[in-house]
This record gives C-alpha cells, structure tokens and sequence, in this order.
C-alpha cells in the first residue's frame, strides 16, 4: 500500500502543469471528456508498465535531446491539428469519432510521455518499491491529475467559443513545439 500511495502522490504532483496535462486540456476542449480520460489511462498504464519494467534500461537507450526533439515535432503536429479546422461530414458517427479520439489520445500520451519526468520517477521508485503497486499508482496518478486536466477543459469549452479554444489550445501547442525543438537542437 506504501507503494501505490507514494507513487500514486509522487506522479499526481509531478503532472501537475506538465505537457501532458495541456494536452489533456487541448484534448477536452475538443472531444467528449471520456474517450479522451480512457485513452489517457490506457497510455499511462502502459507507458508507466514499461518504465517499471525496464526503465533504467530505457532511459538509457534514448538520449534526451533525440526526445526533446520528437516531443517538439510531436508539438507542433498537435498544434497544425488543432488549428485544422474540422469536418463535419467525418464528426457524424458517434461511435468512429469516439474511437478515432481514443486511439488518437492514447498515441499522443504514449509518445508525450515517452522519457518524461513521470516515466523516470516511476523508474526510480519502482527501484526501492514492489512494482505493482508501483505502476498501479502511478497510473492512477496521471489518469486523476489529467481528469482534472479534462474537467477544465470541458468548463471551458463549454463557455467558449470553440473556434477560440482552438486556436489558444492550437497556439500553445506551437508554443511548446518550438521550445521543445530549441532545447532539443540546443542541447540547452
């Protein structure tokens, strides 16, 4: 229990204002809140399974200016595609829209969080700390502090115009990409 309460408290506090939480709110301001939590969920599990499995190993393996650099390009695509304005004939089935949302959002948190700061303090407790329960936190960590994530972006993009959301959340998105790709090229 010791376990799952420290990393669950240790990955909750270390999203809080990370990436992946503005990704969560760019996602909520567009799609219904819960394919957008699920495929939350369903990376952060993943994505915090690996790292406990092999995450030294892994963190290892990828330089970190190669990620800075992929989350930059990552950033930037997520920006051209939130400032892509929508079609609406492709909006019609619920079902393949909520599913396209649910891959979609399970990707981009896959490859966000792919080396992040979540994944290295999963590794680094799951070094002293039973794994399950390591991995079990942590993912409820992430999968809560991007509920909160959602919960405003859903307020907010019910009281805004979403062609403004759009763009503030399209915009950020740029933001992020070029900071990223700077410190990636910079080595800074």
């Amino acid at each position: 229990m010791e376990a799952l309460l420290a990393s669950f408290g240790l990955v909750f506090l270390a999203e809080l204002g990370d990436k992946t939480m503005l990704l969560a709110l760019g996602f909520a301001t567009r799609y219904r809140p819960w394919p957008v939590l699920a495929g939350i969920a369903i990376a952060a599990f993943a994505v915090l399974g690996l790292s406990t499995l092999v995450g030294a190993a892994l963190g290892a393996a990828l330089p970190e200016r190669v990620l800075a650099i992929g989350g930059g390009l990552l950033f930037l695509g997520f920006g051209v595609w939130t400032l892509w304005p929508e079609d609406e004939e492709r909006m019609d089935g619920a079902e393949v829209r909520g599913s396209s949302v649910l891959l979609g959002v399970t990707v981009a948190f896959v490859l966000a969080e792919f080396g992040d700061k979540t994944m290295l303090a999963t590794v680094a407790l799951a070094s002293t700390q039973a794994a399950v329960p390591t991995w079990l936190g942590a993912g409820l960590g992430m999968t809560a502090a991007s509920g909160l994530a959602i919960l405003v972006g859903a307020v907010l993009g019910a009281r805004l115009p979403e062609r403004a959301v759009r763009i503030v959340a399209g915009i950020a998105f740029l933001a992020f990409g070029v900071w990223f790709l700077v410190d990636g090229l910079t080595g800074a």
